[in-house]
């Protein structure tokens, strides 16, 4: 029997894998389906979705089953605003955004003379009618397009289509890092409003990336939903590719993947094995469902004796404390004094009720630890 290969994530041909975007449909939400009272910027509910609230309202998030009829979708995402700000100042902004890696990018040219367009098309509902922006932004080469869309009819799931020039200017880097920002603009201060809409590529200024943008945050009952987000290479948008769960999840798997979470076990959950080194420590591995992005942040309940390796003795301990963690998988030590023996083997588990244990490597956490680093090396500079 002939075995089809799936290509990798990013991957471009006339029919399969066309979309740039991942969980276009908002069907994939390891972290949870709602999220109350958010007012910073992180990711939540639906994956690969980064929600960037910027002391501007505050807000309910939620993949909702409110979906436009007929076209196939279960899941959109929601926003949904509690607390109103309609005099945004300073940085204020609101955006929903996917950051996307350079290596799965370098099949639109860009920087040559042969630079695809590339057209986003996406089914939109919100009570607030009015301008919206859409922006692209180069970030390895500070340029950005934003183009504008309409809702039309409040209430009412409306399809949407804008397309975006090829760039001849600016070559993407070809590696695992956040090249490109594809940005829903739902609200900004005159920051990013007073000046000329970059309706084709250019410098990036702040100023120009979202003018005549409504402000969703003006008032508390105002709401936004999404769902079919699809951008590819052309002029042109074809119907949205729907991809089979399994396969959905494990691209999304690459950025973020739940390793154990008692929340939905019925008992103690077993994660991997480990053996003891010394009378102190006991070393296991941890393999990734998926190969990760870039080595992984560990994400573990704080909650007292919520893990604990398991053998003879039957010691517990507070927490895990990953020592190595790469893109395939962790090196777990239990970091504690707890006496075990050497030589003795130990299953590592989730012990109580709400431990979860969770890796993550999302591109805006690197893109901050690069401007950690930056302004770190700026501090040296000026001692």
């Amino acid at each position: 029997m002939a075995i089809t290969k799936i290509p990798a994530a990013g991957f471009s041909d006339a029919v399969n894998f066309r979309n740039i975007i991942i969980n276009g449909d908002m069907s994939i939400a390891q972290r949870g389906t709602s999220s109350s009272s958010v007012t910073s910027a992180a990711y939540r509910t639906v994956d690969r979705w980064y929600h960037n609230v910027t002391t501007m309202g505050t807000w309910t998030l939620s993949q909702s089953t409110d979906v436009p009829s007929g076209q196939g979708f279960a899941k959109s995402a929601k926003w949904d605003c509690t607390t109103a700000d309609a005099s945004p100042s300073g940085s204020d902004r609101i955006m929903f955004q996917q950051y996307i890696e350079g290596q799965n990018l370098q099949y639109l040219k860009k920087g040559t003379a042969n630079a695809e367009s590339l057209t986003a098309s996406f089914w939109v509902k919100s009570n607030k009618t009015g301008t919206y922006i859409v922006e692209i932004r180069d970030v390895d080469n500070g340029r950005h397009i934003s183009k504008s869309y309409t809702i039309s009819s409040a209430n009412t799931w409306e399809k949407k289509t804008v397309t975006f020039e090829g760039d001849t200017t600016g070559a993407l880097d070809n590696d695992n890092s956040g090249s490109i920002r594809f940005n829903f603009w739902l609200g900004g201060s005159s920051a990013f409003t007073s000046g000329t809409l970059a309706t084709s590529w250019s410098s990036y200024a702040d100023a120009n990336r979202a003018v005549g943008q409504v402000n969703l945050a003006d008032s508390t009952s105002n709401e936004w939903y999404i769902t079919g987000v699809q951008l590819e290479a052309g002029t042109a948008a074809s119907d949205f590719e729907f991809l089979p769960t399994d396969v959905n999840l494990q691209r999304c798997q690459r950025y973020y993947q739940i390793i154990a979470d008692r929340n939905q076990t019925n008992g103690r959950m077993a994660i991997t094995c480990g053996a003891a080194i010394n009378s102190a420590n006991v070393y296991g591995a941890i393999q990734f469902v998926t190969p990760m992005r870039a080595s992984a942040t560990a994400i573990s309940t704080s909650v007292s004796n919520a893990y604990r390796f398991l053998g003879d003795t039957q010691p517990t301990f507070d927490s895990i404390l990953p020592d190595v963690t790469t893109d395939r998988g962790s090196r777990l030590t239990n970091g504690d004094s707890a006496s075990v023996t050497a030589g003795k083997a130990y299953v590592f588990e989730c012990e109580l009720a709400n431990s979860t244990l969770r890796y993550e490597a999302e591109l805006w956490l690197i893109q901050l630890q690069k401007y950690m680093i930056f302004f770190q090396i700026i501090l040296q500079l000026t001692k």
